[in-house]
């Protein structure tokens, strides 16, 4: 048999070629994982990044219509902010307008139940060192609810609560707002920084009797 050095070189060439191939390290869908996994992290340290607000801020950490959470355990837990037409008033820390009923000037808990779907009780842990921003010149306290065992905020013994239809800082829904929930009435005012009821007449509802919708109609 006459061998064909050109085609001997050639088969040689072929071989080594698939041999390099079927060696080679495959490096592409390691990297093409790890760059996934970059883009996972980046995503998800963005989405991390958040921030409240203090009084008058708009910042929140918690859906509207939700409870109201205790209050940290340092700082003012109320401050007071001027508002168009009403005056300086009374504040929780992520600034909501703060009320009280008029039902509960004494000190007694009547609201609950159902009323508190709309009004929540600005509460604080049971204990902590009651603090308020300055420009807030009423007596700070206390009331242990005995339906749910919140500690409530007082300010010269008037129970404090926010109203669900305050969206943001700055809004003042509820003042002179009537309600009955179980028979019972309700006439709220905003609370002001000096511990009195407000007297200025200021309403974004009209008074005498108002009836909610359904709960969720006003949305979360």
């Amino acid at each position: 048999m006459k061998w064909n050095p050109d085609a001997i070189a050639a088969e040689i060439s072929v071989r080594r070629a698939f041999s390099a191939a079927a060696t080679k390290p495959r490096v592409r869908p390691a990297a093409s994982g790890l760059a996934a996994i970059a883009v996972a992290g980046l995503i998800a340290a963005c989405g991390s990044g958040g921030g409240g607000a203090g009084y008058g801020g708009t910042g929140g950490g918690q859906p509207t219509g939700a409870g109201q959470q205790p209050a940290a355990s340092h700082g003012p837990v109320v401050g007071a902010r001027k508002l168009a037409g009403v005056g300086t008033v009374l504040v929780n820390r992520s600034g909501k307008t703060i009320y009280s009923p008029q039902q509960e000037a004494h000190g007694k808990i009547l609201c609950t139940g159902s009323c508190l779907g709309f009004w929540f009780p600005v509460s604080v842990s049971p204990g902590m060192p009651l603090h308020a921003q300055e420009g807030v010149s009423g007596v700070l306290g206390t009331v242990h609810r005995a339906d749910d065992g919140v500690t409530q905020l007082t300010l010269n013994g008037r129970p404090l609560y926010t109203f669900r239809l305050d969206r943001a800082p700055g809004q003042v829904h509820g003042n002179n707002f009537s309600d009955s929930f179980g028979g019972r009435s309700f006439i709220w005012q905003v609370v002001a920084a000096s511990g009195a009821a407000s007297s200025a007449t200021h309403s974004a509802k009209p008074s005498g009797g108002y009836s909610y919708p359904a709960p969720g109609a006003y949305g979360n």
